[in-house]
């Protein structure tokens, strides 16, 4: 792969100098017109050692404007970042639509290192390498245009570049100190990187490999590749394709005639004597207490969600919940509807921003849930974008366990009923009217769609890591009671 990157291709000054006449006012031009789109643009600058990529972004930041520029570096790992899944710090760096990102190293740069160092193993880097895939495919789905530059230098300009800056290397602050050591590791580095390119180079996001061993030629054609992409990309439609998704017997909202749902098969029958009620809860409260001090010295933290049917509840049982918890351990999100600076971002976005620190917690009263509930239903997303949804909020379930995150997921649900009559409560108790708005009533017309959608959910989204608990909320006490059990129970697993 990397011999076509090896011809010793140059461009003169001259030829320079009149090509970026016509380079620069173009990018210019794109740049202000990717403004007005509905897409991002990714750019990820690697490569080898002392290729120069900090003379390309700062090149890339000189040609554009940068007030449409979002920079980041992943070059030294904050305890911030260490405190939360390895992702977070990418989601943070995610370029609003209309704009550009420049990722200086990325997800490619820690599996890579790595594996050069022998501390993963290779079919370790292909499982990391796949959820590259899927990461970068998710954020294409969603409109984002990944442009991947790979710069490469031949080993003996690697060694002959090191020989000449260890000579000057006080002039010359951007070397990096660990190159000597990375000379070492030439051929095992090429290697691993051969292989994460050759597995990662896919039509949603391809590599570009470039020769950087003459630095004009180098800063042309990154120049000149990011001007196709940006052209390209304006001059195509906002809207994407979609996918022939058919949904066998159901109506245009996927609800399946006479089906029977999760749902319907719920044991409304209090299950906690009233006696026994104040008791019980008092006892698990404590539990909750001491939980979550143990996790916050262990390190380790709980994420819980509640979805659930309107007037089931979820309210009641968050405030169980956190009234025995310290202040300083716990955040409460409620998700609404999303502001402008969400909707310009994948949907995930607004809730990897939310990830607990280490040893905290975060309940989420409604979550990313909601783009399988009422973006399907009210047809906020698309079908093809609500079918993907399931594969994209597993993977990023699975990310959370696998960083030690304790995941407990509550769908409250009342009959029919029920509702009615807590409806009607909330519109005669003057301290309840805020609770009852026209969109309930509304969204109790569309119980049937609601049920549909809550039971493909459960079904596509209930795993061994993060298992769904269906709470009957009919008897209120008899839910709390669940629910508290059920954080106690994940919290003394995880914890020991």
């Amino acid at each position: 792969m990397f011999e076509a990157a090896e011809l010793g291709r140059s461009v003169s000054k001259e030829d320079y100098e009149k090509a970026l006449v016509d380079l620069r006012p173009r990018l210019l031009a794109a740049q202000r017109a990717l403004r007005t789109k509905k897409r991002s643009v990714i750019v990820v600058v690697s490569g080898v050692e002392g290729s120069g990529k900090s003379e390309v972004v700062n090149h890339l930041h000189e040609w554009l404007d940068a007030r449409g520029l979002h920079t980041h570096a992943f070059w030294r790992e904050s305890e911030e970042h260490r405190e939360r899944p390895r992702y977070w710090r990418f989601w943070q760096a995610l370029p609003p639509r209309g704009s550009i990102g420049i990722l200086f190293g990325s997800w490619y740069t820690a599996p890579i290192v790595d594996r050069v160092y022998k501390r993963m193993t290779k079919a370790e880097l292909d499982q990391e390498l796949q959820r590259i895939n899927f990461y970068e495919k998710m954020l294409s789905d969603d409109g984002a245009l990944l442009v991947k530059l790979w710069l490469h230098l031949p080993r003996d300009i690697v060694k002959d570049r090191l020989s000449q800056k260890n000579r000057r290397k006080k002039k010359n602050w951007m070397f990096a100190p660990q190159a000597k050591e990375f000379l070492k590791q030439y051929d095992r580095f090429a290697k691993v990187s051969e292989r994460a390119i050759r597995m990662t180079d896919t039509g949603e996001a391809p590599w570009r490999v470039i020769e950087a061993t003459d630095a004009r030629y180098r800063d042309l054609t990154v120049g000149q590749v990011l001007l196709e992409a940006l052209e390209d990309l304006v001059a195509a439609s906002d809207e994407r394709p979609t996918s022939s998704t058919v949904l066998a017997n159901a109506d245009e909202e996927g609800v399946i005639s006479g089906s029977k749902t999760i749902l319907d098969h719920i044991d409304y029958r209090p299950t906690v004597d009233p006696k026994k009620y104040e008791k019980e809860l008092e006892g698990l409260q404590n539990e909750i207490r001491s939980l979550a001090w143990h996790g916050w010295n262990e390190q380790r933290s709980t994420v819980v969600l509640f979805e659930g049917s309107d007037a089931a509840g979820k309210g009641g049982a968050i405030r169980r919940l956190i009234s025995p918890l310290d202040a300083r351990l716990y955040r409460v999100i409620s998700v609404a509807a999303p502001s402008d600076e969400e909707r310009a971002q994948h949907y995930l976005w607004r809730f990897w921003r939310h990830i607990p620190r280490a040893g905290a917690m975060t309940i989420y009263d409604r979550s990313w849930y909601g783009r399988v509930l009422v973006e399907r239903v009210e047809k906020f997303a698309t079908v093809d974008e609500w079918s993907r949804a399931y594969r994209e909020i597993n993977d990023f379930e699975e990310q959370l366990s696998d960083s030690g995150i304790v995941l407990v997921k509550f769908w409250l649900h009342v009959d029919e009923n029920e509702q009615l009559r807590r409806f009607k409560e909330r519109e005669t108790v003057a301290w309840k009217q805020h609770k009852i708005t026209d969109e309930d009533w509304r969204n109790r017309d569309k119980a049937p769609r609601y049920k549909t959608a809550a039971h493909d959910m459960i079904n596509r989204t209930s795993s061994a890591i993060a298992p769904w608990t269906v709470v009957p909320g009919n008897d209120k006490k008899s839910a709390r009671v669940q629910v508290l059990r059920t954080v106690v129970k994940a919290m003394e697993r995880a914890l020991g």
